[in-house]
């Protein structure tokens, strides 16, 4: 991995004070000792006078400072008095000369030299920096990461759940070893191909598992790297990009998050034409200059296609579009058991169950989910990992984290406690609903004080009317729950509600499900077809329109909390009996409330069959 490193001031203030010290040493190293001519003719008698320098008004030289074997030894100038200083000189036996040594050596590496190392120093920070951030003649040059052979060891078999996907792209595979099997018949691969599909469900994956099928190059780059603030340097980058491609043909050009470059031109934009129609400009004319035959094959992947400037989606451009959808129950099964590959796990691990228990679930999201089981067994000093710390994943990854040290009130407890009761009574009297795996009264999350997981026994693809009621009437059991036992109602029930509403407002508006507004659709806005995100684009209707729709809403929330309040009614027991149990256990799963229901069931039997 690529470690960056980022300049701060604190390297020139260290430069500084290195440059100070080594300076400080010099001086000091090279001090010269300045003391009276007095003095100087004391030492001399004491013979601690080793050689001088004898200038015209000056006496330079060196002394011994201190006793021992060997005596350090000090420099020192002093003002010449004595005209006869040589013959005293060569009484005592003591070397002189007839000129000053001249001191422009130490001077000069006290000045000279840390002014060279600052400056090297410099120099090699500057060298670090443009490293990272290029300088102006690179900026022109693509970003791309670059991944030969050698380096991409991701193969079809380490991408599972997305069969479909990869049988459309094994002809990509075929086409990169053996190009000549297409070229024969005139047939021609396709320029470009655009994976398509919700975040986190293996495009990029898919990608890199075709260059390393094929063992070609593979350049990496994202569709953000393109756009910069001054104006050309998105097309050069472009330009680059197809230039370095071609000389490594063979290989394949990998751009990811493509709506970051593609979006429709004059979408969202107050001017005509800015950087990053540029950008878009110059990608459509290379797609449109290199022959695929050469053995350049395009990849893109987004989850907005929908944003896509049309150009870009024409024959010739990007050709084939490829759905990597969510995958289906078996599916998360083979993601499951990539994954677990790598994770040291317990025989009776049931894979087909936590298939289940993960609907909707995308490939990063399982991934996520067996790590964090692995956590969760290292933290409870485990040598594998169980089925409890899938299943504690499962709640983690849907509801949050657990925080059992928050403290909720007793009265508060009481009332969430009756709230889940409510959910998991009216789910589990109500037919086509999903089966209740577990309750709980722990707080989850940002705001959860409890929750019901209900666990589906498939994948639907479709609901009926019934079915939205139903789950309708399950949500709105929390309230109903309250208003029954308390005669009161707290703010538990807003995300509940919020739900519902959607549900009824959807039924109303998009499914066509009101006799009185008819099979019109009225959806307000359009939404992203895997975001999720509300898009422009209303659609009008009148206020009358409006205020039927309104009706139609209220009318089945009011119907369903009708049906919930009955169901709770005719089970006040399992209610009352739920919610004790789960006060003391604060956790329950669907088996103990069937056993609950089965009770209750046969008591109230025999019951009618003493009163007959």
């Amino acid at each position: 991995m690529e470690k960056h490193h980022k300049f701060s001031i604190w390297y020139v203030l260290l430069a500084i004070w290195f440059v100070l010290i080594i300076q400080n040493y010099l001086v000091s190293a090279f001090a010269i000792k300045t003391i009276p001519y007095s003095e100087f003719l004391k030492l001399r008698k004491e013979n601690k006078v080793i050689e001088v320098a004898i200038g015209a008004n000056q006496i330079q030289g060196k002394i011994k400072d201190g006793e021992g074997p060997k005596p350090k030894e000090t420099l020192f100038k002093t003002v010449r008095v004595d005209p006869d200083t040589s013959k005293l000189l060569e009484q005592y036996n003591v070397d002189f000369k007839g000129e000053i040594e001249s001191n422009f050596l130490p001077t000069l590496l006290s000045w000279i030299l840390p002014v060279f190392i600052f400056f090297g120093l410099w120099y090699f920070l500057m060298k670090r920096m443009t490293g990272q951030q290029p300088g102006f003649m690179t900026l022109g040059k693509n970003k791309a990461k670059i991944y030969m052979q050698e380096d991409l060891d991701v193969r079809f078999e380490d991408v599972a759940g997305v069969d479909e996907a990869k049988q459309e792209l094994m002809e990509v595979v075929e086409f990169l070893k053996e190009p000549g099997k297409f070229t024969e018949l005139g047939g021609k691969i396709p320029r470009g191909i655009l994976l398509v599909g919700a975040p986190g469900t293996g495009k990029t994956m898919l990608a890199k598992a075709v260059a390393g099928e094929s063992g070609v190059p593979f350049f990496s780059m994202s569709g953000s790297e393109f756009v910069e603030m001054f104006v050309g340097l998105g097309a050069a980058r472009v330009r680059d990009l197809f230039e370095q491609a071609k000389q490594k043909a063979p290989c394949i050009i990998f751009i990811d998050e493509l709506d970051a470059l593609g979006k429709a031109r004059g979408f969202g934009t107050v001017g005509g034409h800015d950087e990053r129609e540029q950008t878009l400009n110059q990608l459509l004319v290379e797609m449109d200059g290199f022959d695929p035959n050469i053995g350049v094959i395009l990849l893109a992947a987004t989850n907005r296609p929908e944003i896509l400037d049309p150009a870009l989606l024409r024959p010739g451009r990007f050709d084939r579009n490829i759905l990597v959808d969510r995958p289906d129950k078996k599916g998360r099964e083979e993601i499951l058991k990539v994954h677990l590959k790598d994770i040291k796990v317990e025989e009776d691990i049931d894979i087909e169950a936590l298939a289940g228990m993960t609907s909707g679930m995308v490939g990063a999201d399982l991934a996520n989910l067996i790590n964090e089981a692995a956590l969760l067994a290292v933290r409870r000093n485990k040598k594998k990992v169980g089925m409890p710390e899938f299943e504690e994943a499962v709640e983690r990854v849907v509801a949050g984290l657990e925080k059992k040290n928050r403290l909720i009130n007793p009265r508060e407890r009481e009332i969430v406690a009756y709230h889940e009761m409510g959910h998991a009574i009216v789910a589990i009297s109500l037919p086509g609903t999903d089966p209740v795996q577990k309750i709980s009264i722990i707080p989850r999350g940002i705001a959860a004080l409890g929750y019901t997981m209900q666990t589906p026994t498939e994948d639907r693809f479709l609901m009926s009317t019934s079915e939205l009621l139903n789950r309708i009437a399950t949500l709105l059991g929390c309230r109903a729950a309250e208003e029954i036992v308390f005669e009161d109602i707290s703010t538990g029930a807003h995300n509940d509600l919020a739900r519902a509403t959607d549900i009824a407002r959807s039924m109303i508006k998009e499914y066509g499900m009101s006799a009185k507004v008819g099979l019109v659709y009225f959806a307000r806005e359009k939404r992203n077809q895997f975001l999720n995100i509300p898009m422009e684009g209303a659609v009008e209707y009148s206020e009358a329109t409006a205020e039927l729709i309104d009706s139609e809403v209220r009318d089945i929330i009011n119907q369903q909390y009708a049906k919930a309040l009955e169901i709770l009614k005719q089970n006040w027991e399992v209610l009352n009996k739920g919610a004790w149990l789960l006060l003391e256990k604060e956790k329950i799963d669907g088996t103990e409330l069937k056993a609950l229901m089965g009770e209750a069931s046969s008591q109230s039997a025999e019951g009618r069959k003493k009163g007959a």
